[in-house]
């Protein structure tokens, strides 16, 4: 490289760095729906609660603090894997970013406890067929409980709007599903025709309309599910 390409990298560089540490202490608006992966987060019944102990502790002459912690990956906000409901399906490491960072439209559907329709969902959406739907409920494990019961969007519904688009599925309770599914049709529905699952969202404060979306599920190999940082912002 030439010494004017290398002056003119240097310049560039300083340019971004000045440019990111100004926009550091600047509120752009991002709000964080992720329920926490916590011992005090509920879980489905039968699953593993988060626990946290210590390999290595200070305070017993090691020279840092190492902790050591096991947890289901469906214990927060997380993104499901194929594998969580097929014994042939891709596992966490698969998990695509594209789907999960983008335009998200809200509904509203918390005055509904059963499965909810083609119809009433379109209803409730300010736009045809989009890429990325969250599905506000009302039933998330947020409030500190494992809720009995929530909306949930129909298998039949959940394939006509994959085949017209959809990527993404998203709901603040803790299955896409109804909680006594055992076939967890709606699941397959988004898998087999490429669309995605997050699940455990917490929408408490979030209104109906358009957000943008940047969740990043972690790197996690060969398991069903993997755990997710999740950021809205309104759009205006």
């Amino acid at each position: 490289m030439s010494e004017a390409l290398r002056d003119a990298a240097m310049r560039a560089q300083q340019r971004l760095e000045t440019e990111w540490r100004t926009a550091i202490p600047r509120d752009d608006g991002w709000f964080d729906a992720t329920v926490p992966f916590d011992p005090r987060t509920p879980v489905w019944p039968g699953d593993t609660s988060m626990s946290c102990g210590w390999t290595m502790r200070r305070e017993r002459g090691d020279s840092v603090n190492v902790a050591s912690v096991t947890f289901s990956p469906h214990n927060g906000t997380h993104a499901d894997a194929p594998l969580h409901v097929s014994d042939t399906g891709r596992s966490s490491d698969s998990l695509p970013v594209i789907p999960f960072n983008g335009l998200v439209h809200i509904v509203d559907v918390r005055d509904l406890r059963e499965a909810i329709t083609l119809e009433q969902l379109r209803e409730r959406l300010r736009v045809e067929d989009p890429l990325r739907i969250f599905l506000r409920t009302g039933a998330c494990v947020a409030e500190g409980k494992f809720p009995k019961a929530w909306a949930w969007l129909d298998a039949e519904a959940a394939r006509e709007c994959v085949l017209r688009g959809l990527r993404l599925l998203g709901t603040d309770a803790p299955s896409v599903d109804a909680r006594e599914a055992k076939t967890l049709s709606t699941h397959s529905a988004c898998f087999d025709h490429g669309a995605w699952i997050l699940e455990n969202l917490d929408l408490r404060d979030v209104a109906p309309g358009a957000y943008e979306l940047r969740a990043l599920p972690m790197q996690i190999q060969g398991i069903d599910a993997a755990p997710v940082r999740a950021l809205l912002r309104v759009v205006t």
